[in-house]
């Protein structure tokens, strides 16, 4: 009876310390914090939160199951996303002013420190440029090849860009090793990087088939469009931005100047949700040239197809579909224009002469 006791408690004493590493604590200090809440989110796309974590005299503590080595966010003062590297076991520990929201110490693992320790260097130089931050950025990635730390700075400093070079994002994965290439977001960063490589200027845009305001399907084959360069506005209703205000601005000078111009068609393809609220947008805005949706928001198939990571943006074919130019704003959209309408009109010439 005694034995099968010292059986059983060495068993819980086993089971407890197993679960006790398999838990990951923070513990921290940010002055100025008071007792405002921090929230934990994933770092993977759905940013899914995690938990929240109660401050109390600018201190707090936390704790929580961890399986596998997880990359998160610390969300402070519900605007300063902070990276936080958590693996079971650890004990981290935070320390940071929350005047410098930016930079804060924090360790507990290898991969903690070495972003801390990327910060403060980023802290001592004088007024980086986004130049200098990339260089930055990329020799950390070339000299840390297995660190987690090197997936967040790929993604801050060269993916989430307005025109991401995918040639150097592609040699920056390759120097990655297996430990992050097998991970799901580089799996998923490869496909994008495809699929927008289908999308470079010279290529051939993707077949689109897509319901107008009376149901219609269009194509880039429909009688408007037949023989035509054609500039492609993707945009939203719900995209209520400067931006997006301003390009409705420019679109409807150049339908204005266009719309009976037989070398140059405009089509709006939107990402709206809601039909009624489509159409609304489209009278209350006089979006007066062809409009399309399948009102499957951006996990349609045609911003899948056409990389939209962003709206409002552009793209601009020729009369055989090959992508002319992309996201033209302003004198710049408006001198491409002119420019393949002239040399639409000056081929027409040449041909009429020959015959």
């Amino acid at each position: 009876m005694k034995k099968s006791s010292i059986l059983i408690l060495i068993a819980i004493c086993l089971f407890g310390c197993h679960k006790a590493s398999k838990e990951v604590s923070i513990t921290g200090e940010i002055k100025g914090l008071g007792t405002d809440t921090l929230y934990l989110y994933g770092m993977d796309e759905s940013r899914d939160r995690i938990d929240t974590i109660f401050a109390k005299d600018d201190k707090f503590s936390y704790s929580t199951p961890i399986d596998t080595i997880t990359s998160a966010f610390l969300l402070i003062k519900n605007e300063t996303e902070y990276p936080i590297f958590l693996d079971k076991g650890n004990k981290i520990k935070i320390k940071g002013e929350i005047s410098n929201p930016e930079v804060l110490t924090i360790d507990g693992n290898i991969y903690n420190q070495e972003f801390t320790a990327f910060q403060k260097e980023l802290e001592d130089l004088d007024n980086p440029s986004e130049q200098v931050l990339e260089q930055k950025a990329e020799e950390f990635i070339q000299q840390h090849h297995s660190s987690f730390v090197s997936l967040y700075l790929l993604d801050k400093y060269f993916v989430q860009k307005e025109s991401p070079d995918f040639n150097k994002i592609k040699k920056l994965i390759e120097v990655m090793t297996g430990i992050l290439q097998d991970k799901l977001y580089i799996e998923r960063l490869n496909e994008s990087i495809s699929q927008a490589e289908k999308m470079e200027i010279g290529k051939y845009a993707p077949f689109f088939s897509l319901p107008n305001t009376k149901g219609i399907k269009i194509t880039r084959s429909s009688d408007d469009f037949k023989k035509k360069n054609l500039l492609i506005n993707f945009w939203a209703s719900w995209s209520d931005s400067t931006a997006n205000h301003r390009s409705n601005r420019e679109l409807k000078e150049l339908y204005k100047k266009y719309k009976k111009n037989k070398h140059i068609g405009m089509l709006g393809i939107s990402f709206d949700l809601d039909k009624e609220e489509w159409k609304d947008a489209i009278k209350r805005d006089t979006l007066d040239w062809e409009q399309v949706c399948d009102f499957s928001g951006l996990n349609s198939e045609i911003a899948k197809q056409y990389t939209i990571k962003q709206i409002p943006t552009n793209i601009l074919l020729s009369a055989d579909g090959k992508i002319l130019a992309k996201n033209l704003n302003g004198e710049e959209l408006k001198k491409k224009i002119e420019e393949v309408v002239s040399a639409a009109e000056e081929k027409e010439k040449r041909d009429n002469k020959k015959k």
